[in-house]
């Protein structure tokens, strides 16, 4: 069987293959705002809740050419942000919003998104997008000889869509989230296996 150590990759090789790997991978679609005002978007595969009471996600930011990404940077400078769950209609523009542009250049305006002030950030939220979470940051901790940031926000208000919340689950097949594979790849949910919930036992 082949194997690969990993003190021999470079750390974009490292992150192909790591990105191929972790699959699928959901996608957090964040707006921040720059120091000029102007709206930023980008989409963030390494994503994951990490705490349910109070709701807490997280989302890993690298770097590139040593400098952090735009979302990074605008995070850190105002603590809000909105993370955005996109469905299969959305696919497009989540993909190309990952264009790099200069900081005072709105990934909302070029692909010609609309927005809707938030509740409780400045930031907004994209009026398309069926989910869209309202945080404010509460931890960032650097990983690796990259110095990736895992942020950490404490969602203040979730958003809907009519239609999904039912009995305070979300209907999954109505969300029809996307996901990210390896490389410019993505997926839907595809087959949907319901189980028998496991027993639990006193401990």
């Amino acid at each position: 069987m082949p194997e690969l150590d990993p003190k021999t990759l470079p750390a974009e090789q490292a992150y192909r293959l790591i990105t191929g790997i972790v699959v699928p991978r959901p996608v957090a679609w964040v707006t921040t705002l720059s120091s000029t005002g102007s709206v930023n978007l980008a989409p963030f595969s390494a994503f994951t809740f990490v705490s349910p009471k109070p709701p807490m996600l997280a989302i890993s930011v690298g770097r590139k050419a040593g400098v952090y990404k735009d979302t990074a940077r605008n995070i850190l400078a105002t603590e809000e942000f909105v993370v955005h769950i996109a469905d299969r209609p959305l696919l497009e523009p989540l993909h190309l919003s990952s264009t790099e542009h200069p900081p005072d250049v709105s990934e909302v305006d070029v692909l010609g998104l609309t927005t809707h002030p938030s509740t409780h950030i400045k930031p907004p939220r994209l009026t398309a997008a069926p989910i869209a979470m309202e945080c404010r940051l509460r931890h960032c901790i650097e990983f690796g000889e990259t110095r990736t940031r895992l942020l950490v926000g404490e969602v203040l208000v979730f958003h809907f869509r009519d239609g999904l919340l039912n009995n305070g689950k979300i209907e999954t097949k109505e969300l029809n989230p996307v996901c990210r594979l390896g490389g410019p790849r993505y997926a839907t949910l595809g087959d949907i296996v319901t189980m028998q919930p496991v027993a639990q036992t006193e401990k």
